[in-house]
């Protein structure tokens, strides 16, 4: 009753738009209260931050994050998006399939959805309108391609779920790819029928040139050489996650240096040190706060119980699974990734993990993990909350957001479908992974 008690409070607190890891700690340290363990809770601060932040697999996050702000920075945006234009623009929908596929490209240098959304929609949204868009079939199109970038590795938010579960974090990221690939897919087929249903609301773009052609292609090849070598160095096994990132992050900031002006360089270099240092700083305080709640829960009885639950087979394995996917999606529409990622992997993971569904333990883990980020990420586009939503809306300025909320209804479907197909056949997930051991 302590720990229901907690949670409630904690959701209270949500509700009123504290910040997350405030939030958690607050409720962490009144459920130790309430239990009279302060002692341990003592005990805890005094050696857990240490120990958690010392972890080799967290260094990750950092440095994905610093190859991301370098990526943002360096113009590498601007050209993955005007080399996918010059390829579609010309189509049906052309230049909505060019900034999903210029997010799919940002995603892979920067892991985060927010900042792909952010970045591609200051650069997309202008040459979308340009070319006479309906302005909420644009913003959505923006919205739900900022999602690809907490699937398509290297993602931040996977990361997370690889350390709290004690996942293989190069596998995760090879097991994402062909989801990844498959949602981009999906998200430009959506485009294209949209613009051949609606021309009007989606016209065609003047065709580029041969010569215009080959200079954006030109110019996409650092941002194409930096994500085969991080997912390539993955695959192939030459290199850890860490190390990836690290080549990764040394590659974009070199181009970083090579086309920035000379007088600029320290001090865009000083910038982008301290907004990655404060996105990690965030990110750590959630995980530190998200672990001493887990602590919490754990001391009061919680997470046995809900293993109890599972053990007694009032729900069967597929009915459990259905039933945290639900609530994977109902969070989505009120937090953002990282917080239910944080909050709700500690507590479902034991339970799911017991569990039996037809697959080896690391198989099932793999899959699953890719099928909660994806429900995760339909959660950045509904609403009431819907952060990619809002972000593209800011940017906008008149589109209103129930209008760019409607127009996400087509890649929503899309995503359900993907799920489907996911749920249905396990191996579009497994199999490259499996081939990594052979």
């Amino acid at each position: 009753m302590v720990a229901i008690s907690v949670l409630l409070t904690l959701l209270l607190l949500l509700l009123l738009r504290i910040p997350v890891a405030v939030a958690m700690l607050s409720s962490a340290t009144l459920g130790f209260a309430l239990l009279g363990s302060m002692g341990h809770f003592l005990s805890y601060l005094k050696t857990a931050a240490f120990w958690q932040f010392s972890s080799y697999d967290l260094s990750v996050v950092p440095l994905f994050i610093l190859m991301g702000q370098f990526a943002a920075k360096s113009g590498l945006s601007h050209s993955l998006f005007r080399a996918a234009k010059s390829q579609l623009g010309h189509r049906s929908g052309g230049i909505a399939m060019a900034a999903i596929a210029g997010c799919g490209g940002f995603a892979a240098m920067c892991g985060s959805s927010l900042a792909t959304a952010a970045t591609m929609g200051r650069i997309a949204l202008p040459e979308l309108r340009r070319n006479n868009y309906e302005g909420g079939f644009a913003a959505a199109t923006l919205s739900i391609g900022g999602t690809l970038g907490i699937l398509i590795p290297p993602s931040i938010v996977l990361v997370i779920f690889a350390i709290i579960t004690e996942a293989n974090i190069a596998k995760l990221f090879i097991a994402a790819l062909v989801p990844g690939i498959l949602a981009a897919c999906l998200y430009m087929l959506v485009a294209f029928l949209y613009a051949r249903i609606n021309p009007q609301n989606a016209p065609r773009a003047q065709g580029s040139s041969r010569k215009e052609k080959l200079a954006a292609s030109l110019a996409v090849v650092p941002a194409l050489f930096t994500i085969a070598v991080v997912i390539g160095g993955l695959y192939l096994g030459w290199t850890t996650p860490t190390e990836a990132a690290a080549v990764g992050t040394v590659l974009v900031a070199t181009y970083f240096v090579c086309k920035v002006k000379k007088k600029n360089a320290i001090r865009e270099i000083l910038e982008i040190l301290s907004e990655s240092a404060r996105a990690s700083a965030m990110i750590f305080l959630i995980l530190f706060a998200a672990d001493l709640l887990s602590s919490f829960l754990a001391l009061a009885g919680f997470a046995q119980s809900i293993a109890q639950i599972t053990a007694s087979e009032v729900f069967t394995p597929y009915g459990l699974l259905i039933l945290t996917m639900l609530l994977l999606i109902v969070l989505g529409c009120f937090l953002d990734s990282l917080s239910i990622v944080v909050l709700t992997m500690p507590l479902l993971w034991p339970a799911l993990s017991g569990l039996d569904f037809g697959m080896g333990a690391e198989s099932f883990q793999l899959w699953f993990g890719i099928l909660a980020l994806i429900l995760v990420e339909i959660g950045l586009i509904t609403p009431p909350v819907g952060l990619n939503c809002l972000i593209i809306h800011r940017i906008a300025g008149d589109i209103p957001l129930r209008r760019i909320f409607s127009a996400t209804l087509p890649y929503l479907a899309v995503d359900f479908l993907r799920i489907a197909i996911l749920l249905l056949f396990p191996s579009l997930v497994l199999f490259l992974p499996m081939l990594m051991d052979s």
